[in-house]
């Protein structure tokens, strides 16, 4: 990404997270990410209820919708992101993301770990494929990740232990009664 240049890390969790929101906002669902030499083209399909008549069920028209981000419009979705979290005494440890900004969150940190050349990735029933160009000593070549449900499920409860968050703490359920054998 060109807005990282020169800096000693590309934080793809924050870009991430950050299109994750805006994904939310939208209602896209079944989304793709590229990235470009001074962006992101993302899609996703997005469903609206259509009235036909007052007598009938309304019916769903499935769209897809394009978009592409630059990198001002990433800055512009960090610094908005940064302003609309939690944090202090107003953070009540309820979850403030949605869906996709806790996911590409977490798709994000992996991403960062690799430290790719680019990104390209999309989802299909909730599980993503990554296509990440990586730097070797014969040149640069595509990489593949498969991420399912599951395993999105648990990097996202892993995720507040590996920022050195505290969980917030929830009373177990109080145990059955035990009656006496007999």
């Amino acid at each position: 990404m060109r807005i990282y240049e020169g800096s000693p890390r590309q934080d793809y969790e924050e870009v991430l997270r950050s299109i994750g929101a805006f994904v939310d906002q939208r209602g896209l669902q079944e989304i793709l990410l590229a990235e470009a030499p001074d962006g992101f083209v993302l899609q996703g399909i997005v469903g609206e209820a259509q009235m036909n008549s007052s007598w009938q069920d309304p019916s769903i028209t499935v769209t897809k919708e394009t978009y592409t981000f630059l990198d001002e419009d990433i800055a512009r979705f960090l610094e908005d992101s940064q302003a609309r979290r939690r944090s202090g005494p107003a953070n009540d440890g309820s979850p403030m993301a949605g869906r996709y900004e806790r996911t590409l969150r977490v798709i994000g940190r992996y991403v960062d770990d690799q430290k790719p050349k680019d990104v390209f990735f999309f989802e299909q029933e909730g599980a993503y494929v990554l296509r990440l160009l990586m730097s070797t000593r014969q040149g640069s070549k595509h990489q593949l990740a498969e991420f399912t449900l599951e395993d999105l499920e648990s990097m996202i409860r892993q995720g507040p232990a590996l920022r050195g968050e505290q969980m917030p703490q929830v009373a177990p359920p109080p145990a059955p009664p035990t009656r006496p054998p007999g």
